[in-house]
């Protein structure tokens, strides 16, 4: 009954979950989850809201991205999800050390993560870009696969710096450029002088990774499908 009264009202969800704000509402959620997000880096609630609200250039780009590559537009079409329940993980878990899935799987269990934990996005205005940034979020943990980054506040780091040349997204600009404050002068230096420049020239260099289908991917080895996106060897 309720969602025929929205219908009569104009109003009805793009997609499950979908918040409608106006630009103003935007705004204040942007400003109060990136201080949020500066406070405790491990806020990803929080760190999710600012990427949604923050994301209106940055998330049509890549969504372009996706379109004008065969893999990324096949993407865009069947819409897959990496979930604990869409995977099979005793399979990944089989596969020879050095693949994508047996990789994958050992970072899950090395540092206690899990898929599932990625927010569905809620403030995203297009059905369409908010899949994109889902698909954003439950790649993340492929990223720190594949540039071999741990999930620490130093690996965090180095990945968002990667994202965030990757993507343009500001939270991934945000996270790289305010994340390094909490570490010590020591990896500050490594940070500095080896893990930062790396992930820029990684960043630059490689192909859009939206636009892989790690899925059906899992047997190809870490080395491989890092050399395909140019991703540079990790220092």
């Amino acid at each position: 009954k309720k969602e025929e009264e929205e219908e009569e009202e104009g109003w009805h969800p793009l997609y499950p979950g979908h918040i409608p704000t106006s630009p103003l509402q935007k705004a204040l959620l942007a400003a109060g989850s990136a201080v949020m997000a500066l406070y405790d880096p491990y806020r990803h609630d929080m760190v999710a809201v600012l990427g949604e609200t923050t994301g209106c250039l940055a998330l049509p780009n890549l969504r372009d991205k996706m379109k004008n590559h065969p893999e990324g537009y096949h993407i865009l079409q069947e819409r897959p999800r990496i979930r604990l329940s869409t995977l099979d993980m005793a399979r990944l878990q089989g596969l020879p050390g050095g693949s994508l899935g047996r990789e994958y799987a050992r970072f899950l269990e090395d540092n206690k993560v899990s898929p599932d934990t990625r927010m569905p996005p809620k403030f995203v205005d297009d059905e369409e870009l908010a899949y994109v940034i889902q698909r954003y979020r439950e790649v993340h943990d492929l990223m720190h696969t594949l540039l071999g980054m741990p999930t620490n506040m130093l690996g965090e780091v180095v990945v968002k710096w990667f994202e965030a040349v990757q993507t343009g997204l500001p939270m991934c600009v945000l996270g790289a450029a305010f994340g390094p404050v909490r570490l010590s002068t020591r990896k500050l230096q490594v940070l500095a002088t080896e893990l930062v420049p790396w992930a820029i020239r990684s960043g630059l260099n490689a192909s859009c990774v939206l636009n892989i289908y790690y899925e059906q991917r899992w047997e190809q080895p870490v080395e491989s499908l890092r050399e395909e996106l140019g991703i540079f060897p990790p220092p």
